[in-house]
């Protein structure tokens, strides 16, 4: 170790979705940038795109953040990224998205900055151009970190880094506000002014409005739901770019005010406590950090069996599960957990238990960890990659001692 604290850069190519303000990689940022034990690693970050002007911004937290302001496929961006490692004189890139992640790995060659490349998504396939960039910069590539199993298997399938440099660490979120108990006034206020009266079951998710979250078969099944129980109520949490047309499927059903499009909110918890049942309709996920939260907090969950879910959840044990594309199962499943009070409360404190291995100070203690070997190998000048490096604690759910 250097008798200074590390650089460390984090590089995404974005802080927000079309028509999203606040969304999962952002958030993650949020959490773990400030949590850093700030006498061992000064970490900034950098956003390739132009500034986010959200409300919600990073910048407000304390973050050092810089916008590089370039284009998807902008040439410029490597020069424009490369002032900014050698202004901060950065030990350590760690790289989400494509665009970080093709000018990260070329910075990382160009200066000897080892490079972790962090990959969110869970898709099939990548273009034939980013398999070419993939290709020529795998050599540059120290380690790759998955979000779930399946994540892991496109980043070695479709990202094209053998499996030995592909570790699946996942994901959190800060316990002390998920998990803290709440107050039944505070609860009974989000409640009221989410217009929920005495007697309403309030079925909600926190998403993005984007086609993977399957929103529309939600909005099916709550159709199927309230033929047989009229005092549910949906919510949907939330912006993105198929609004319009969910909003248009609410309508054409006939929900009225029983589904509501509840919009953007700043207070993630207080939401999600108001909640009697948590519900995931997704068609494919890394793994959602939503999940995360709603396990923190105890919430009995619906969910489907996109990979990502599945890695975290348990049938039976902390959730319940449908399978995906399937509006008439999730309606079965949300009318079972409505009519059973005891499962439901089984269902609770099962996912209580599980959100405790998802504390975000146990994700920022193995980074830790694993920038400060990645720094000692590199002044040791050992060749890129940890393959013969102990990397057990990457696995494990527990804080790396």
């Amino acid at each position: 170790m250097t008798n200074r604290p590390l650089n460390v850069l984090q590089v995404c190519d974005h802080l927000g979705w079309e028509g999203s303000r606040m969304h999962g990689v952002k958030r993650l940022f949020s959490w773990m940038i400030p949590r850093f034990d700030r006498s061992r690693f000064n970490v900034s970050l950098v956003s390739l795109r132009k500034k986010d002007l959200s409300e919600e911004t990073l910048d407000a937290l304390g973050i050092d953040i810089a916008y590089l302001e370039r284009g998807k496929f902008d040439p410029f961006t490597l020069p424009a990224m490369l002032k900014v490692v050698d202004r901060k004189k950065i030990d350590i890139l760690h790289l989400h998205g494509y665009g970080a992640t093709t000018f990260g790995r070329m910075v990382g060659a160009l200066r000897g900055i080892p490079t972790i490349v962090h990959e969110h998504a869970n898709l099939t396939d990548t273009p034939w151009f980013q398999k070419v960039a993939d290709r020529a910069l795998e050599p540059f590539t120290d380690i790759a970190i998955a979000v779930s199993k399946s994540t892991a298997d496109f980043v070695v399938q479709a990202r094209l880094i053998p499996e030995k440099k592909v570790r699946v660490v996942y994901l959190g979120v800060p316990l002390e506000e998920f998990s803290r108990d709440r107050d039944a006034a505070d609860v009974a206020a989000v409640r009221a002014e989410l217009g929920l009266v005495p007697g309403d079951f309030a079925i909600g998710t926190i998403t993005r409005l984007h086609d993977s979250k399957g929103n529309s078969y939600l909005i099916d099944a709550a159709a199927l739901v309230l033929r047989e129980r009229p005092h549910a109520r949906f919510f949907l949490v939330g912006e993105g770019p198929l609004l319009p047309d969910l909003q248009a499927q609410a309508a054409a059903l006939g929900l009225g005010d029983r589904f509501v499009f509840a919009g953007f909110r700043r207070d993630v918890a207080g939401t999600l406590s108001a909640f009697d049942l948590s519900v995931f309709p997704s068609l494919w996920e890394g793994t959602p950090i939503t999940a995360f939260e709603a396990l923190a907090m105890g919430k009995p969950i619906v969910a489907t069996d996109a990979d990502g879910l599945l890695d975290i959840l348990t049938d039976t044990r902390d959730a319940v599960i449908v399978p995906r594309r399937d509006a008439a199962a999730l309606a079965a499943k949300i009318v079972w957990a409505m009519d059973n009070p005891a499962e439901r409360a089984r269902l609770s404190a099962n996912a209580r238990v599980t959100g405790r291995e998802y504390d975000i100070m146990t994700f920022v203690h193995k980074m830790e960890r694993l920038y400060e070997l990645l720094h000692d190998a590199t002044q040791a000048g050992q060749p890129r990659g940890l393959v013969s490096a102990d990397l057990s604690f990457l696995d494990s759910r527990r804080t790396p001692r």
